[in-house]
């Protein structure tokens, strides 16, 4: 009989021990947890955007005062961008256009947006080395093609801001926007 109750014991032990490891070894998984977080949350989190990089992601720009024929310069990003007003002679003179011909071929339609078609929305960044064209400002060289001309390496522009004449491989680029009301864009 005493042979079974020091078994009974023994077995007894370990069982509890078991129970006992058990605990301890969830509460140190779940410290380590809770201690990873807490290492790899602000390593996370300081990948996220800062406010002011937030605050730039989106630019609302009025139109109402830009008069047909007219364009501005507007910033979105810290790049200028164009905004430009297409009289109904420059949207014909751009729908004119053999596209097969162009450089980078894109119709005047796959540049602005349907019931918008006068509005023509660009970066105001050359495609060759950056550059800022001229033609937006009132009395600026709008180049050969009455649109934009960069004058760091001779690039001309038509009035759809499609590449026409110079070592620019491509169109000015046409950011994300849309209309939020008729006389307000929101880029980006």
């Amino acid at each position: 009989m005493a042979e079974n109750a020091d078994t009974a014991t023994l077995e007894g032990t370990p069982k509890e021990g078991v129970r006992r490891r058990d605990f301890i070894n969830i509460a140190a998984v779940s410290a380590a947890g809770v201690g990873g977080v807490a290492i790899v949350y602000p390593l996370i989190s300081q990948m996220s955007a800062s406010a002011d990089v937030l605050a730039e992601s989106s630019t609302e720009v009025d139109v109402s005062a830009i008069a047909p024929g007219q364009a501005i310069k507007a910033v979105f990003r810290k790049q200028p961008v164009f905004i430009r007003n297409l009289t109904p002679t420059e949207i014909e003179e751009a729908n004119k256009v053999d596209v097969s011909s162009l450089r980078d071929p894109q119709t005047l339609a796959e540049r602005t947006k349907e019931g918008h078609e006068n509005w023509l929305i660009t970066m105001g960044v050359c495609t060759h080395l950056g550059c800022v064209p001229m033609g937006a400002a009132e009395g600026e060289v709008k180049g050969e093609y009455g649109g934009y001309f960069c004058p760091c390496h001779g690039s001309h522009y038509d009035t759809a801001a499609r590449i026409r004449k110079g070592p620019a491989p491509k169109n000015l680029l046409v950011p994300d926007y849309a209309f939020t009301s008729d006389t307000v864009v929101k880029i980006g």
